[in-house]
């Protein structure tokens, strides 16, 4: 057999295949698992959705290729929606492509711009798509560290200029995975300013935009006045409406970003089916009523599980936003202990902050994915074998 890319050797494990292997081979011993690790909502598909989805899905005109950059009536929508959601305008033919997943977009976005040496600027901790594409590309990655001393926003003043003037790429996620945090316009503005100084595509994973909870409407960064010169934008309907499995997003903004992005697309993709585009188009259309139901639903989650863990003795706050509790160890514990300390003693599998980045080091994230019932579960258990934080600290914990 030839030999696989060198480039393909620099891959940390992926984080959740590894969680799976655990998982598999936990379940192998008999042991009931609750995962808490990856954030594949387990609430169907709102039906309006699927239910025009079978319509779509029996219509002939649906079943050849869609158009590379996406049917015209999805990308008005997107469109659409944007200019309902945020105030932001958006040129459906110009502007706007589908992508089959927001995690397409952003490697395809890396494949488009980054060749060896190249540096692309990413969060640490921060979802593992931007650091390892860099890497599959040859590129350098930078990053920068997002600390609960700074309410998880980079500084970005820290980026060394020599860096900043290499870079082509900044990749931000706010909403954020896996801290939940949230950024103010200030922090926007400022990164919008820094990439138009160093000429960088500031590429915004907006994926969490409509999971938000206590009276919170996350922002676009595109409705920032000058941000469409530098920002490509990419929103996600897998936790918009539970549709992980259908792999249907759409990236907007900055028409070269986009057209350079749509580029490889045509060269690489054939597009999403568009009976499923078709049924996105429905949950766009009636957004608010589809997310109003569901965030109740994991707002409940998070306060449950928020007073379960601080009568175990944690002490942090929760975000406003992402069905994500990004949660301390307890001191003298590092995050891959914690985790398996969590799976051998109470069968419960989350992922450590490591596997996010280095400066994930000292928390555990939670994806709030299974019933409040099974939520109440894992606190029952961790205070049964003695998995709470006054019983693990050696001292105090400082949640940030």
């Amino acid at each position: 057999m030839p030999t696989p890319s060198k480039n393909l050797g620099k891959l940390p494990p992926y984080l959740f295949a590894e969680i799976d292997r655990k998982i598999d081979e936990a379940k192998k011993q008999g042991v009931d698992i609750i995962s808490l690790g990856v954030g594949d909502p387990d609430l169907p598909t709102p039906k309006p959705i699927v239910d025009e989805l079978l319509t779509a899905a029996a219509d002939p005109s649906t079943h050849n290729y869609p158009p590379y950059h996406g049917t015209q009536e999805f990308r008005e929508t997107a469109c659409k929606w944007m200019k309902d959601r945020f105030g932001v305008e958006v040129d459906a033919n110009t502007e706007a492509l589908s992508l089959i997943g927001s995690k397409e977009g952003l490697a395809h976005t890396i494949v488009a711009y980054i060749e060896p040496g190249d540096v692309v600027l990413c969060p640490s901790p921060g979802y593992p798509v931007y650091n390892n594409y860099t890497l599959l590309m040859g590129g350098e990655v930078y990053t920068f560290p997002l600390l609960a001393d700074n309410d998880f926003l980079p500084d970005l003043t820290t980026i060394p200029d020599d860096i900043a003037k290499r870079a082509k790429l900044l990749f931000l996620n706010y909403p954020n995975n896996p801290t939940g945090a949230i950024a103010p316009e200030s922090f926007i503005q400022e990164a919008v300013a820094f990439c138009k100084k160093h000429d960088i595509l500031l590429c915004h994973d907006n994926a969490y935009s409509e999971m938000t909870f206590d009276g919170y409407r996350a922002p676009s960064f595109l409705s920032v006045p000058g941000a469409k010169e530098v920002c490509v934008e990419y929103f996600s309907l897998s936790k918009m409406y539970n549709m992980t499995g259908w792999r249907v997003g759409f990236a907007v903004g900055n028409a070269t970003g986009i057209k350079t992005l749509g580029t490889v697309k045509n060269n690489t993709d054939s597009g999403v089916f568009k009976a499923i585009q078709r049924a996105s188009v429905s949950g766009l259309l009636r957004s608010d009523e589809l997310t109003k139901d569901l965030n109740k639903i994991y707002g409940a989650r998070r306060d449950l599980f928020v007073a379960g863990l601080k009568k175990l003795g944690w002490n942090f706050s929760p975000s406003a936003a992402t069905f994500y509790l990004w949660i301390p160890v307890p001191t003298g514990m590092t995050s891959v202990d914690f985790v398996n300390l969590m799976l051998e003693k109470c069968g419960v599998v989350v992922p450590p902050g490591t596997g996010y980045g280095p400066e994930g080091e000292g928390f555990f994230r939670v994806a709030l994915t299974v019933s409040e019932k099974r939520l109440q579960e894992v606190l029952d258990r961790m205070e049964k074998n003695g998995v709470t934080f006054s019983a693990l600290a050696k001292q105090p914990a400082n949640a940030g």
